[in-house]
């Protein structure tokens, strides 16, 4: 048996490479070499009919992105949530439910309450009178403040203060570092913004935030079924550009969305790709490739904090009508790359 002093002095020695082994200095932030391996949950239509969180154990998930919807009809300065028409899941009912389910599992939550339209996306809105911006920033910040006290009351880990607000932001930057301040006196955790592919470089209030969030929807190729070294090769370009946005401003990087549909083509323009659905053909191994090299290319990038797929359905609730060609992995070949990627990404 060693002597007592040489035993104790590599007992300290282990104990300092377990903890560096557990985390790592990137830029200046102390960041977990423990990723995100995150699902966005589809909040259903009806509470529900059993525990949703065992599937997402099995793929070794450990955080989810609960989204309580608010809708902004198009045109019109307004933000309406909360309203009994909307699904139970995304009721404040249905928020703090999922929520506690997930807790009870120790799955990590980011509460992302998100404003959509029919036919406007979020990105163009721009009001034509200064009287709109105001009652539309108003009803915004009402919504975003509702949700930020009941995120601090139910120990949500991560706050997401907005999506892909592209013109909103440009036109109107003081109204989002002044909300920023507000969400901060009421919501004691961690806050990101999720900015669209094509403007995250251009957020001017990454330095107010904890990390910036990107809705990684990068168009890489337009190829039917591209294979892992063509799609790894098509992310050299958006990865200098996320790189370079880590180095200005010294924060860490998530993927507040990513994901594929399960169709020809997947790793192209998805926005039209989803107007399509019914027209496309069916391909679960392009899927499974786009997912596979996200997943290979930024598990190289010490930044990357790992994302949030979109998107699971808890039941195969809510979903569109098209659930083997949408995004979900949920019975497909990407559930079996994506069980992989989390398993080594989340130990």
């Amino acid at each position: 048996m060693l002597p007592f002093s040489i035993r104790s002095i590599l007992f300290v020695a282990c104990s300092i490479v377990c903890l560096a082994c557990l985390v790592e200095e990137v830029g200046g932030n102390q960041t977990q070499k423990k990723k995100i391996c995150g699902l966005t949950l589809v909040a259903p239509p009806k509470p529900f009919a059993s525990d949703p969180m065992q599937p997402l154990l099995d793929i070794h998930c450990n955080w989810i992105a609960v989204v309580p919807y608010g809708f902004t009809p198009m045109g019109r300065p307004e933000v309406r949530y909360g309203s009994n028409h909307q699904w139970w899941g995304e009721s404040p009912d249905g928020v703090r439910k999922t929520i506690s389910l997930a807790q009870q599992v120790n799955l990590k939550t980011m509460l992302k309450p998100q404003v959509w339209s029919h036919g406007w996306w979020t990105g163009d809105y721009n009001f034509e009178t200064e009287q709109d911006w105001l009652k539309w920033e108003n009803d915004y910040e009402a919504y975003i403040l509702f949700y930020a006290e009941l995120a601090d009351s139910l120990n949500v880990d991560l706050f997401c203060l907005g999506t892909e607000f592209k013109m909103a932001v440009k036109s109107r930057p003081q109204f989002w570092l002044d909300l920023i301040v507000k969400v901060r006196d009421r919501y004691q955790g961690p806050l990101t913004y999720a900015a669209n592919w094509d403007n995250f470089s251009q957020i001017p209030f990454w330095d107010k935030l904890d990390f910036i969030g990107i809705n990684a929807y990068f168009p890489l190729t337009d190829a039917k079924d591209p294979g892992l070294m063509q799609l790894k090769k098509a992310w050299k370009k958006p990865v200098r550009e996320i790189r370079a946005c880590h180095q200005k401003h010294n924060k860490p990087v998530i993927f507040t969305e990513y994901g594929y549909l399960s169709v020809d083509g997947p790793a192209h323009n998805t926005w039209e790709l989803e107007h399509n659905l019914p027209d496309l053909n069916e391909n679960q191994s392009a899927q499974a490739s786009a997912i596979d090299a996200l997943h290979h290319v930024f598990a190289r990038e010490p930044y990357w904090q790992g994302g949030f797929l979109w998107k699971w359905y808890p039941g195969m609730q809510g979903h569109e009508g098209h659930p083997k060609k949408d995004y979900t992995p949920q019975g497909k070949k990407a559930e079996k790359i994506l069980a992989q990627w989390f398993l080594a990404q989340s130990n």
